[in-house]
């Protein structure tokens, strides 16, 4: 059945939202004050599929990629700036208003630089011996073939064409392959997961793939297939050879940008802790002024910080713990050595260790986040713990998604 909707607002997905009388409706690609016609979507009750467009929005604009509104990997290519920027920090003060949270929300930074510089791309070959690779349609799991992504980074030219060669090489593909791209300053650095264990032939098969493509290095769920070079990042000072499918800020701008907060507000504290440090984005840069001591729970990412620290000349010391902070975070006396503590966890946030937060006496916290439904409830505990949320800085690194990355200060009431 066809039905005629008329799209109240935006929702936190980026899709339009139309009021019935059976509650919300969400129709992806449409934009607020947009009238469209809309089919039922299998399986999502309160979902539509758009058909046409009745009566467009003054907003709305032509999307950048010939791929729009089939690959998943964008959500609002077609909305005019202005008004897409409003939306994504109005996302940060909803989140903020709903934990009952008052604090000053900075405009939005776009961190968006010359692109992303990291994918994973999904790899499928069907029954028929047909292969796709490309990214996921929009909330299914069918492969949206592509040869070409605007948002990508200059640094990651050739990898959507090695991406295909490697998944034709493996010829025996019949799940779901995906190929993590990483632009590093030696190359591309690709890791597979899916593939199941390489054969001998098939190693050999990718070896000579890797080289016509001039990879840096090829690894098959962190095991190494071939390396040409180390594939490295510099942070600050520092030059990290990364692990094989290591984390790392979507853009090289983002990084910069929270970076740059990040040394802010740690200020002039002379000794900070790094929760979830990763391989070190913040904690080598605050080491150039202060005592740092990094904490995350992946072992790989933490030794490679290590060893970056370890050969830069100039830092203050950095010492490293690889520890679970979601069942084991840093409890309120392990804390008391820090004038600063900083954390940047995953997207399901750190309530534990801001638990822990809450009950000790740092004076100043650094919170990073790519999720601000979490980071509103993690800032809700510390604030009921005694801190007090004086700014939050919305960032713009996925550019034309509903992602959004935070940077607040917290300071302990007096």
């Amino acid at each position: 059945m066809v039905e005629r909707l008329t799209i109240a607002r935006l929702g936190r997905r980026g899709d339009g939202v139309a009021d019935t009388p059976d509650g919300p409706v969400f129709v992806p690609f449409a934009l607020p004050g947009e009238v469209v016609e809309a089919e039922a979507w299998p399986g999502h009750p309160d979902r539509r599929l758009p058909i046409t467009i009745e009566r467009a929005s003054p907003e709305r604009i032509a999307p950048v990629c010939p791929h729009f509104g089939t690959c998943g990997g964008c959500a609002l290519q077609h909305w005019t700036a202005a008004r897409y920027r409003d939306w994504k920090r109005g996302l940060v003060v909803e989140a903020l208003s709903q934990s009952g949270l008052d604090a000053e929300v900075d405009d939005l930074i776009d961190a968006h630089g010359e692109g992303r510089r990291r994918m994973v791309l999904h790899a499928r070959r069907s029954q028929s011996d047909v292969l796709k690779v490309g990214f996921a349609a929009p909330r299914a799991h069918r492969i949206v073939a592509i040869d070409r992504c605007p948002i990508l980074a200059p640094a990651l030219d050739g990898a959507i064409a090695a991406a295909w060669a490697i998944a034709e090489t493996i010829k025996t593909m019949r799940k779901p392959l995906d190929i993590q791209v990483t632009a590093t300053e030696s190359g591309l650095d690709v890791d597979l997961r899916g593939s199941g264990p390489l054969t001998a032939a098939a190693a050999t098969a990718l070896a000579r793939v890797a080289a016509q493509h001039k990879l840096a290095r090829l690894t098959r769920h962190g095991e190494l297939v071939v390396q040409r070079i180390a594939p490295t990042i510099t942070m600050g000072h520092a030059h990290v050879t990364l692990p094989p499918g290591a984390f790392l800020q979507a853009t090289a701008a983002g990084e910069a940008a929270l970076a740059t907060l990040v040394l802010k507000h740690c200020g002039s504290a002379s000794r900070i802790a790094d929760l979830f440090a990763g391989v070190g984005p913040f904690a080598l840069r605050l080491a150039e002024c202060a005592r740092v001591a990094a904490v995350d729970t992946d072992k790989d990412a933490i030794a490679a910080l290590k060893r970056a620290a370890e050969t830069t000349s100039g830092l203050k010391p950095v010492t490293v713990e690889a520890r679970d902070l979601f069942r084991r975070p840093l409890a309120a006396n392990e804390l008391k050595p820090f004038d600063c503590v900083l954390f940047d966890p995953p997207r399901q946030g750190a309530e534990a260790q801001a638990r822990a937060l809450a009950a000790s006496a740092v004076p100043v916290i650094a919170a990073v986040s790519c999720n601000a439904t979490t980071f509103a409830r993690d800032a809700r505990i510390l604030v009921d713990g005694g801190y007090r949320l004086t700014r939050v800085t919305p960032i713009d690194q996925f550019l034309y998604s509903p992602h959004v990355e935070i940077v607040a200060i917290l300071e302990r009431e007096k």
